[in-house]
């Protein structure tokens, strides 16, 4: 008897660009999602059930192009250390949506405070973090 599972008929993430190809606009966009990565790889070092991507691809549909956080959280999913990297990061593979999303603002802004922070909030990621280094009237976090 023939099984359909329609989950087999999805892209894997050996079939999806693993990048936008956009360059970061200042060092401050490489520099805090990696920082915040050492700082919970050192803290969370036996812990097996988080993963935190720095400008990795979140593919939400099969049909939609990815959208590329400066960093993410994901809490409940497997982190491992094998051939068998994520290249991106599916939400039809991985079965969960990323806990923390970080947006830093460079010099040309893409939306964090309007098309992203709705995005987000449509995905239902609980925590959206943007900081803005140049904001003066308000904090920057």
């Amino acid at each position: 008897m023939f099984k359909y599972n329609p989950l087999d008929c999805l892209p894997s993430s050996e079939d999806l660009p693993d990048s936008d190809d956009t360059p970061v606009d200042n060092e401050l966009q490489d520099l805090i999602p990696g920082l915040l990565k050492a700082i919970l790889a050192l803290l969370w070092a036996n812990r097996w059930d988080c993963f935190f991507g720095v400008g990795m691809g979140i593919y939400y549909q099969p049909s939609e192009p990815a959208i590329v956080p400066d960093g993410f959280l994901s809490i409940g999913v497997e982190r491992f250390f094998h051939e068998d990297l994520r290249l991106s990061y599916l939400l039809w593979e991985e079965n969960r949506v990323p806990t923390l999303v970080l947006e830093v603002i460079s010099h040309k802004r893409r939306g964090e405070y309007s098309k992203k922070k709705e995005f987000y909030a449509e995905m239902e990621v609980p925590y959206y973090v943007v900081y803005n280094p140049r904001r003066r009237k308000k904090p920057p976090l």
